[in-house]
């Protein structure tokens, strides 16, 4: 048997990147596939007539991780077409890079809603369905960044470190009902995101990797 036969995932941002992966993966290991994009239509479509030319079952939902209503009624939404959710993935996130003094409100606010602020909404939409059910698991991604910090990066640190402390103090509330939940912090993967980064940032970013490559 697979090691996620007919478990139900939702993993939000998954039409790019690590998300994009983490669906593959799952929908490989036998799990039926809920995913979000906001934006990436085509690829979002691309992946789920791929796995669905596999035998999977996937289904991809337009939503805004960062909006409380959406992600109310993603969770209603994924209860009603597969019945349940035994795994949810708090994957989507973005960037918006700058120095302190040069960072604007917008970048502050746009980042810590859509990395850390979704977290909240996701986990405490889809966290009844697992209590009632007495089973689950949450999987936040972080990041490396958000132990160590980086130059140009207080609004993408703060946001990560954020879930390391959220996951914590989820995972003492809900461990007794069975529900796990634990972070990931992926150091720097070569995804969509890090192609946007410029030669001088890559090259800064790449010097403190021993490897000197990006996952």
């Amino acid at each position: 048997m697979k090691l996620l036969q007919d478990k139900v995932a939702l993993v939000t941002g998954g039409s790019r990147g690590i998300g994009a992966a983490i669906v593959r993966e799952f929908a490989a290991q036998g799990a039926q596939v809920a995913f979000t994009y906001r934006s990436s239509s085509a690829q979002a479509d691309a992946i789920a007539a791929e796995l669905a030319a596999q035998g999977a079952t996937v289904k991809a939902y337009r939503s805004d991780a960062s909006s409380y209503q959406d992600s109310e009624q993603l969770v209603a939404s994924v209860l009603e077409d597969f019945g349940r959710i035994d795994v949810l993935v708090n994957n989507a996130g973005i960037t918006q890079d700058n120095l302190m003094l040069r960072m604007t409100e917008e970048q502050w606010d746009s980042v810590i809603e859509v990395n850390l602020k979704s977290v909240f909404n996701l986990t405490k939409h889809a966290l009844r369905s697992m209590l009632k059910n007495r089973a689950g698991s949450i999987i936040n991604m972080s990041s490396v960044v958000g132990d160590f910090g980086n130059a140009g990066q207080a609004n993408y640190a703060a946001s990560k470190a954020g879930i390391f402390g959220f996951t914590k103090s989820i995972a003492k509330e809900v461990g007794s009902r069975n529900i796990r939940c634990n972070a990931i912090a992926p150091g720097f993967i070569e995804t969509e995101m890090t192609d946007e980064l410029d030669d001088k940032t890559r090259e800064a970013y790449l010097s403190g990797i021993a490897m000197k490559r990006f996952g």
